[in-house]
């Protein structure tokens, strides 16, 4: 194991932080594995995992049963973890700017388009490495004016020339999901089986530039402009993974999540071992296009009537808001038939919030589709 440190941007005198990097496997791997936890910083499932996830990655290492590289930042938002106000943990949006620390990561797709044009050929796998080497030099130019940006380039640069992007997160109050593209879905629905996932959301483009989709997005707007006349290999693959809700940081769910991810490595190739016959998938994958974010029209006391993991008809109460000054029950009901993976960890609603989120088999939204 090689153990690599980061230093961000520090935003003032006598500050420092840094992103800190596991690099198992290999000096001649075959292919590289990206892992990363706990980006939005008050989501901790995930980093329980990835320690479990380091226990066991040198145990493979030392007993010589890595191929692959695989890259492990336990803790890849450090400027959010620090983030606690009056008790209250805040690791979604940076305090400072506002800004979700899972949003606006540099988009370098016509830059590096503009770069390789001209130099692809006939040989995909130049093609790759050609667009591979393009990317780590446009990064490498990349400066950071802000604490922020800096860590988002960090994690951009380690990550940028992997083969496989695992982001772990977790939701509210959720069962396990996932979000990954139609186009990588071959890959990832092992992973899916392994890990249990109740929900898999599809989208190409889902708005927002978030730190899987940078990478995806990337190639696959570089086949879009030069697919017809040369091949280009899907060069990564990226997966957010959502370990439940918030409150699931326990041993005994983090080393079965930990398992999973070895299986579907070793599933992969990334590992030597044997490989274990995938269960079934809990529910088909799903356009991200088709989820319903159910709101309530009132706001009040929050009280469900349906539990993350509940499959519901279109119409189905999940929940009523109740006014405790006026006894007025409202009830909240979902238009789309499916799967409610998530809900929210508020018990006061607010006129207009959003409660829960089903996932319906039909798209109908368009634009900017995740949550803000």
């Amino acid at each position: 194991m090689r153990h690599q440190i980061h230093d961000l941007l520090a935003p003032l005198p006598g500050t420092a932080r840094q992103i800190h990097s596991f690099h198992f496997g290999p000096e001649q791997a075959r292919g590289k594995v990206y892992i990363q936890s706990s980006l939005h910083a008050d989501e901790l499932p995930g980093m329980l995992v990835a320690w479990h996830l380091k226990q066991r990655l040198a145990e493979l290492e030392a007993a010589g049963r890595l191929r692959s590289e695989i890259v492990l930042v336990p803790v890849a938002n450090p400027i959010g973890l620090e983030q606690v106000l009056m008790d209250v943990p805040l690791g979604r949006y940076e305090l400072e700017s506002g800004q979700n620390f899972n949003r606006w990561f540099v988009d370098l797709s016509e830059e590096i388009g503009n770069a390789i044009e001209g130099k692809l050929g006939d040989d995909p796998q130049r093609n790759l490495e050609l667009i591979r080497t393009s990317l780590r030099h446009a990064l490498a130019r990349q400066t950071a004016s802000t604490q922020l940006q800096s860590q988002r380039l960090t994690l951009q640069r380690l990550a940028c020339d992997a083969d496989m992007v695992l982001d772990l997160h977790c939701d509210f109050e959720s069962v396990v999901h996932l979000y990954t593209t139609p186009e990588a879905w071959p890959q990832v629905e092992p992973l899916a089986r392994y890990m249990g996932s109740q929900a898999s959301l599809l989208a190409t483009d889902s708005g927002g530039q978030s730190f899987d989709e940078c990478f995806t997005l990337l190639w696959w707007q570089l086949r879009e402009r030069f697919g017809e006349q040369f091949e280009i290999p899907l060069g990564s693959f990226s997966v957010t993974v959502e370990l439940r809700g918030q409150g699931d940081v326990n041993h005994p769910m983090a080393s079965r999540d930990c398992q999973a991810l070895i299986d579907y490595l070793i599933q992969s190739d990334a590992i030597v071992g044997e490989t274990k016959p995938q269960p079934p998938l809990p529910y088909p994958a799903t356009p991200l296009a088709g989820v319903e974010p159910v709101t309530t029209p009132v706001g009040g006391l929050l009280v469900y009537t349906a539990t993350a993991g509940q499959y519901l008809e279109a119409g189905q109460q999940i929940a009523e808001i109740i006014d405790p000054i006026n006894d007025r029950i409202t009830p909240v009901h979902c238009t789309t038939a499916g799967l409610m993976y998530a809900r929210s960890l508020r018990r006061m609603a607010t006129a207009g919030m959003v409660i829960a989120h089903v996932a319906g088999a039909e798209a109908y939204r368009s634009g900017y589709l995740l949550s803000p």
